[in-house]
């Protein structure tokens, strides 16, 4: 097997695995706790709260009243363009694949190129399965008393935590560590 056989059969695995885990990070629960603190009173802010998410089509399912727990769940849909979009690249993917096999093994023929036909539609059904989930976002009061300001803890998907302090922050007074702004890297 020549040198460049071998940096390109290296290569397409590597394109593999690269999909393989985008695909697994495409699911992966992103849930975040996070505290914030406003200077305005509990109820205004809950309220705001309240109202935002309705209109982002969370549905309050419960809570607890003794805890000051508010439970809302929402459904997350899959992205069918994403879905299509990573069949094709699967697909492609399988086939190079495929090409690659046949250069190094010749008495194979031309069937390992069928490995895009398995490749793409997999690609695509994992993708389109596997995001597509309830997602709970969850509100509890610290505080004690009704007339300060408003300390609660938030957990939901982060990047919900991080569009409600970009769009209520300043409306609402929202303020938090900053650590959902933060990259891991």
């Amino acid at each position: 097997m020549s040198y460049s056989l071998n940096s390109t059969l290296l290569l397409t695995i590597l394109l593999a695995i690269g999909l393989f885990f985008f695909l697994r990070a495409s699911s992966k629960d992103r849930t975040t706790i996070v505290e914030i603190s406003s200077s305005q009173q509990p109820v205004k802010v809950l309220n705001g709260l309240c109202e935002w998410l309705n209109l982002r089509g969370w549905k309050q399912t419960g809570g607890d009243f003794e805890q000051r727990i508010l439970i809302f769940k929402g459904q997350v849909v899959s992205s069918k363009f994403l879905a299509i979009f990573l069949g094709f690249l699967g697909g492609f993917g399988s086939c190079a694949l495929g090409l690659v096999i046949i250069q190094i093994y010749p008495e194979l023929g031309w069937w390992p190129i069928l490995l895009g036909l398995i490749g793409g539609p997999l690609s695509g059904i994992v993708y389109f399965k596997k995001s597509a989930r309830e997602e709970k976002f969850e509100l509890r009061l610290i505080n004690e008393s009704e007339n300060d300001s408003t300390f609660m803890r938030l957990r939901a998907h982060r990047d919900e935590l991080i569009s409600l302090e970009n769009e209520l922050g300043e409306k609402l007074q929202l303020k938090s560590d900053g650590s959902l702004f933060k990259t891991p890297i």
